[in-house]
Parts: C-alpha cells; structure tokens; sequence
C-alpha cells in the first residue's frame, strides 16, 4: 500500500486520540498499557462484541483467517459501537511479518475502514522494522525498554498462576496475586519505578514468593500443555475462551510464554538477512538482541527456579536443540519450528495432554502444525497431541468434542 493511501497520526493527535489495540495478550495486556502511558500514548485494548464475522465479512472474503476476521471485526464494531469518537481514536495492529495472509491484516484495516466511511482513522503498524512510520508513533528507546519489561512482567506472572491456580487450597488466591502484582506492576511501569535490570531482579524475586506463599494441596489432575499459532494460542477471542474451558474441566493448563516467541522472531529475521547476505554489522546488531533478550530471559528463569515447586519455560537456545528431531530450524514461516519445541517442552514438564491450536485454512499453520503430528505421535507415542482447529462457522460443540478428545488422559 502506497504511503499516501493511509490516513497518518500525526504529532498533535499523539496527546488526543486514544489508540485501540486488539486484545492478543491477555496476560501483557495491562502491563503494555502501562508501557504506552508512559511515553505519553493513551492505548485500550478492543472490548469482545458478539458475532465478529458479522462485521468483517462484509468488506473481505470468507477465506481469510480466523485472526484476520476477528481483528477487523473488532475494528468495526467499535467504530460502530458509538463508545469512540471517530476522530478521536487510532486502531494499532502488531506486525512480525512472515509469508502468511494475517501479514496483511494491516492493509486490510484500512482498505475496509475506507469502504466503511472511516476512511480518517489513522491505523498504526506496531513493528520492529520500521515499516509503515507515522510522524505521530515513534518506538523510543524509552518505550521499547518498557514494553519489554511489561513482557517480562506477564510471562513471569503467567507462568506462576497458571502452576499454583489448579492446586490452591482457597479458590481465587492465585488470582488475587496476579492481579495484586498486576496493579503494582503497572502503577511502576507507568512511574519508570522499580524497572532497572537489579531492581526488576529484586521484583520477581518478591512475586515468586508471593506465589509459593499461597497454599496448595497436593492432587491429580489432568495436565494440560497449549501451544500453536501465537494469536489463537494467547487471544481469550481467539480461542473462544479456552482457558476458561479448560478451568470449567478441572485441567492444569500451561502456555509457554512471550519472550520465546520474541526471540524466535528476531533469531528467524536473522536468519533471513543471512541468506540475503547480509553483512557482519547488521548481523551482529540481530546478534546483540537476540542476546539481549536472552540474558533477560535468563533473569527470569532463574528466579522461577529458585522455588523448587515452580518449572520455567526451557530458554531459547535448549528450544533449538528440542525442536530439531521433529523439524528443521530453516523451518521459520509463521510459528514456524517454535510449536515442536514447545510440544517437547510440555512434555518434558509432564505434561500428558497438549493441544496445538490454528486457524483452520491457515497454511502456514497446517504446515508447521498440522505438518509435525505424525513425527511428534512417533517420538511421544504415550503423550495425547491433538490439534484443535478455530474457524469462525465451526459449532461449538464439534470444537469441543475436539478439546475433551485432547485432554482424556
């Protein structure tokens, strides 16, 4: 799309608009909020409305993704919904590129809010690569080092509700936590306090014994591992509220979380300038963040572990090396390689359910999903995989049948 095709955000709308962002990480959500209010953005994250589809379908074809018909959906039901001024309001859409059609959920926001009539609404590429800039929207250092921190903050707080929720002795004190922290975490993210590598240090050294504080009891439960493509995997929208399902079963979820998925995308565009021949200073610049990100991770890990009844996620490099038996690293398209890790991940945690969740007709899942199930049945023959398959006229009860088929051990 052609730069003068897009309405921009300029400058003086920076202090009088309010950003939408679709609700994508429901664990992050707040903590990334707070990481734009403190550069001086307003951002809120799209509410759910009924019947998405409705309000998508008819500006794209049916064929489209599952993401894409609900992103857009949310798009227009809320300029539609009269609770926004549409000329005071910008929608984002987060970017990581890759060779499949939710690539172009961008332009697709702004080609069906032209058709729509709202065609004056600016909408925002959230990237990493600088594509699609606008005078008003710039990722500061200051911003990104937020974001960051925000993403690290709901990975941590993540991992430890979702290890302590199904076993606690007093329903609802998990929850309590997180958001205790929650709130905290954002009022510092906001104020830069308590943000400093020594001092984030110090916090999830606090959170984590807050957590093992809470009391459990030791019982047997089904355990569930979800992984699959990022927006259906974390997205409540996405997945039609899985986790709340999974709750409704008595079954003890985990996810793997966001800072993999981080590092995947910057290792796999590394990858990519490599075979493009890309030369030494721009390689070592990916080089640099990719161990940057990795340090941090680290940081992380070593604080969940300090606590015995807790289990990290496995980092980056060891995801590799788990992944490589089932899947070639070049395989790097959408989620590419990083769900087989997660596959072996889960499964090395004990997990003996695991459901990879996609859009049905995506490609690029069905190749890096759907593509990978006889190899992982051979290596895990005693683990339950089962892929479970979002379609916006799919029935409910056919999905799921699917889900409890994958969690009946």
């Amino acid at each position: 799309m052609k730069e003068a095709d897009r309405a921009e955000f300029t400058k003086a709308m920076k202090n009088t608009h309010t950003i939408l962002l679709p609700n994508m990480l429901h664990y992050h959500n707040e903590l990334l909020q707070a990481a734009f209010a403190a550069c001086g953005y307003h951002v809120e994250i799209l509410p759910e409305e009924k019947n998405l589809p409705g309000y998508s379908l008819p500006f794209i074809s049916g064929d489209y993704c599952l993401p894409t018909v609900l992103i857009l959906g949310q798009v227009l039901a809320a300029v539609r919904s009269g609770r926004f001024q549409s000329d005071r309001i910008a929608f984002m859409e987060p970017q990581t590129g890759g060779a499949c059609r939710a690539g172009n959920i961008y332009n697709s926001i702004i080609v069906s809010l032209k058709k729509a009539g709202y065609g004056q609404i600016p909408v925002i590429s959230l990237n990493a690569f600088g594509k699609y800039r606008h005078p008003g929207f710039t990722i500061t250092p200051k911003l990104l080092f937020r974001a960051i921190t925000a993403v690290c903050f709901g990975d941590l707080l993540m991992t430890l509700y979702q290890q302590v929720r199904p076993y606690e002795c007093r329903k609802g004190e998990a929850k309590a936590c997180w958001e205790h922290w929650n709130r905290e975490l954002c009022e510092n993210i906001v104020a830069g306090k308590n943000i400093s590598r020594k001092k984030r240090k110090e916090q999830y050294r606090k959170i984590v014994y807050d957590f093992a504080r809470i009391p459990v009891e030791d019982r047997k439960i089904r355990r569930v591992g979800i992984t699959g493509e990022i927006y259906m995997k974390f997205s409540p929208i996405g997945n039609s509220h899985l986790e709340q399902f999974l709750q409704e079963q008595d079954c003890a979820y985990r996810m793997g979380g966001f800072v993999n998925y981080a590092i995947y995308i910057v290792d796999s565009e590394l990858e990519d300038q490599k075979l493009c021949g890309a030369g030494r200073i721009v390689q070592k610049a990916y080089n640099m963040v990719i161990r940057y990100l990795m340090g941090i991770q680290r940081e992380i890990n070593e604080s969940i572990a300090e606590e015995s009844r807790f289990y990290p996620d496995a980092d980056f490099m060891k995801m590799k090396e788990m992944a490589a038996p089932v899947i070639n690293k070049g395989c790097r398209t959408g989620d590419g390689w990083l769900v087989a890790a997660e596959v072996a991940d889960l499964v090395e945690k004990g997990y003996k359910n695991i459901l990879i969740v996609h859009p049905f007709g995506c490609l690029v899942s069905h190749v890096c999903e759907r593509g990978i199930m006889k190899k992982l049945h051979e290596r895990y023959p005693n683990i339950n995989i089962q892929t479970v398959e979002y379609d916006y006229d799919s029935t409910l009860t056919l999905r799921e049948s699917r889900i409890l088929m994958g969690i009946s051990r």
